[in-house]
């Protein structure tokens, strides 16, 4: 125990001082959140500005050529990827681009806890995404992905200052496993808000960031309910960092508040599993 209440010090010691490890948002993409926000965004604006960033407008061709999106010919503008995939596929890929980059570390360990969250991320942001549509709630589908992807930021923010801290104090650490899980457990969700918070991202994101474990939620907010049931899901199917308790999605309220059957919820297992294995290979 006396590796355990040191390293658990100095993460409490840290967050007390105002350390953010998480760069804030670039200023592209926080300008591509709040065009998100609009449920009538214009595309023209959309495309415009993604080009604006060269690096992001890259990867975002990138991914719209690669063999999942492929066509007969190459895409060479955001104007044609969106014509080809449509804006909103379009603005996820921006945002997985944005993002993909945090979750990268030179510690091995560490590293493979994020790849681990990473992998989260995204099935919960295609998970929230397939059952708003799934469900009725079409018009809540570019929340919803944006919502599944950020919900987790806690657990990012700590293995980034996990990270820090590896590396200040180089090989003689020791990083136990079932500690850190531990503590991304217990510390993510008053993290992950904090930093929401002080990033000013819209309150309905960081409702969800903050209520995405609370046994007692609102039963009302349905962006929040998407994402629960994705997040419940992906664990089920064993995609997370490890420490999470799986619940059994089938028999939770959250199903039952969608009105949903079994058979959906199989549908949506396969869904996240093949989307993940497109998208990442």
């Amino acid at each position: 125990m006396t590796d355990v209440k040191p390293l658990v010090e100095i993460i409490q010691e840290r967050i007390a001082q105002g350390v953010q490890m998480l760069p804030v948002f670039p200023d592209v993409e926080l300008r591509l959140q709040q065009l998100l926000a609009k449920s009538d965004f214009d595309m023209g604006e959309l495309a415009e500005l993604i080009s604006e960033d060269q690096a992001l407008a890259g990867q975002v061709l990138r991914m719209a050529n690669s063999a999942f999106f492929a066509g007969l010919t190459k895409v060479a503008t955001i104007s044609d990827a969106m014509v080809r995939l449509g804006a909103q596929e379009v603005a996820n890929l921006a945002m997985m681009a944005c993002h993909a980059d945090y979750y990268k570390s030179a510690n091995q360990f560490i590293d493979e806890q994020m790849k681990d969250l990473w992998r989260h991320a995204l099935g919960s942001a295609y998970g929230a995404r397939w059952l708003a549509v799934r469900t009725g709630y079409e018009s809540l589908q570019q929340y919803a992905f944006l919502a599944g992807l950020l919900h987790d930021i806690g657990k990012l923010f700590l293995l980034k200052l996990l990270d820090e801290i590896a590396s200040e104090k180089g090989a003689g650490l020791h990083l136990p496993g079932p500690l850190v899980r531990d503590i991304l457990v217990s510390m993510h969700v008053e993290q992950g808000y904090l930093l929401m918070k002080s990033w000013n991202l819209p309150d309905i994101y960081c409702t969800v960031v903050l209520e995405h474990e609370e046994e007692e939620f609102d039963q009302n907010n349905i962006l929040l309910i998407l994402v629960r049931l994705a997040d419940k899901i992906c664990i089920k199917l064993g995609i997370g960092c490890g420490g999470e308790e799986p619940t059994d999605p089938y028999s939770c309220v959250e199903t039952h508040l969608l009105g949903i059957r079994e058979v959906t919820l199989a549908e949506m297992e396969i869904y996240i599993e093949d989307m993940l294995a497109q998208v990442l290979h």
